[in-house]
């Protein structure tokens, strides 16, 4: 039955889209973060579902769309100078079938970014993308969140829709998009206009808010952790009611500690004790060993590199003896292990020219998302008031994402290059409406003048 339901939701979706071609991009959009063919066992297995969303997607735009108004802003061409880039590093990769095997999704995730925001033409476009961007990653984090509630979590024991250790589907990367999400659903449920924001929609966004804090338990990401405590002080910026905001989180904090388990407090301890946790003390050798690598080869080594590593290091290891404590250093070598880090993952792979790319592509977004926000927060007008928490809320996600990947190898991360064109599109958006206002006061202002000069002819 299962595979039945997929296979019958992916088919309504692209048959939709002969009518409402953007559909199409919505489709892929479903696909690309669930996976409904990792899912199935005959069906969509047997079909290369996601390319033809993805080409359905482009065509769609081509025949159905005005182009008329179409605008490349400088973040897609970031994108693009970075897309070829990373096909110039392939050309001298260290490791070329693993380095093949990564740019076979890579390329399609940053065309993808590149594409996304043409789309985006109208506030009803904007919504919905976001939405299903949202509830498609939120089937996951639900699912996941009920077996976290039934006792079902521990790190690398949460089973998810598809025993696949990638993707959405990646622990660490579950937690960080699950909080990053967080923001945004509180903006659907107070401005969306394909929902009332009524009781219904406010119960289930705080479900899912819910579920969204249980995946760090669930997964015993470290990660997660973080990523909570960087979006509660986030939120201090915009809650009217501050005090009261730090006490309620600080009463449901201390109210949840008695319901986590014994081996989520374990794992979480190892935060403030790197040098004797393995995890982080390896990480800290491959950034090291990263720095050398690009000292040597500037322009890096193309995608997964990081398998040439080899090092060797101490690690302390405290034994307790009945009353007496004693460290003894351990010799540890290890080398293939990856970079855990967006940061060390462009350096190594890209070198100096992705990295500044990369960081230049997060710096502008979010430059611009706050400049939407101071311009637009004060507008009263109909339809003008939905620009700045949005802009506001990708901005918060995106500052999750950077801080969880800070720890994590996610720089190409499909669902993180989807709201990146999200703030593409909503910046491309926020400018046409500018530009439309101006023309129109200076259209009235001529209109004006030529009126004034029709009342008081000049004397003969």
């Amino acid at each position: 039955m299962l595979d039945i339901a997929l296979f019958l939701t992916v088919a309504i979706m692209l048959a939709m889209g002969i009518r409402r071609p953007f559909i199409w991009v919505l489709a892929y959009l479903y696909i690309d973060i669930l996976a409904p063919q990792k899912m199935s066992w005959s069906l969509l297995q047997s079909l290369p579902i996601s390319l033809i969303a993805f080409l359905l997607a482009f065509a769609g735009w081509m025949i159905g769309d005005t182009k008329a108004n179409t605008q490349f802003t400088v973040r897609q061409g970031i994108l693009v100078a970075l897309l070829g880039w990373c096909f110039m590093t392939l050309q001298w990769a260290d490791f070329p079938d693993s380095a093949q095997a990564k740019w076979d999704w890579v390329w399609k995730a940053l065309v993808f970014g590149i594409f996304l925001p043409v789309t985006l033409i109208t506030r009803l476009r904007i919504e919905v993308a976001t939405l299903v961007m949202v509830l498609t990653a939120g089937a996951i984090i639900i699912s996941a969140g009920m077996k976290t509630v039934l006792g079902g979590g521990g790190y690398g024991d949460l089973y998810l829709f598809v025993n696949d250790n990638s993707n959405m589907y990646e622990s660490s990367t579950l937690a960080t998009v699950a909080i990053a999400i967080i923001p945004i659903v509180l903006w659907l449920a107070k401005h969306s206009t394909i929902y009332p924001p009524d009781w219904r929609v406010k119960t289930f966004a705080a479900l899912l808010i819910f579920a969204c804090l249980t995946i760090p338990v669930g997964t015993e990401a470290r990660t997660g952790l973080v990523c909570i405590a960087v979006l509660g002080v986030l939120m201090l910026r915009d809650v009217k009611k501050r005090m009261l905001y730090l006490s309620g989180a600080a009463v449901l904090g201390l109210a949840a500690l008695p319901f986590l388990p014994a081996s989520y407090y374990e794992r979480m301890s190892t935060l403030g004790s790197v040098q004797q946790d393995q995890s982080a003390s390896t990480r800290m050798q491959v950034w090291g060993w990263t720095l050398d690598y690009v000292s040597e080869r500037p322009l890096g080594g193309g995608f997964d590199a990081y398998r040439g590593n080899s090092f060797t290091y101490n690690l302390p290891v405290v034994e307790t003896d009945g009353t007496t404590t004693s460290v003894e250093y351990k010799e540890i070598t290890d080398g293939g292990r990856a970079y855990h880090s967006s940061i060390f993952e462009m350096l190594g792979e890209q070198g100096w020219p992705g990295l500044f790319l990369w960081l230049a592509l997060h710096a502008i977004g979010l430059w611009q998302m706050e400049k939407i926000r101071k311009r637009w927060r004060e507008r009263k007008a109909p339809g003008e008031q939905w620009q700045a928490p949005l802009a506001s809320a990708l901005q918060f996600a995106q500052i999750i994402y950077l801080v969880g990947a800070t720890f994590q190898g996610i720089a190409f991360q499909p669902f993180v290059l989807m709201l990146v064109g999200l703030q593409i599109g909503l910046w491309t958006y926020c400018k046409k409406r500018e530009s439309a206002k101006v023309e129109l006061a200076r259209k009235a202002a001529r209109d004006a003048r030529r009126a004034a000069a029709s009342a008081n002819p000049a004397m003969p």
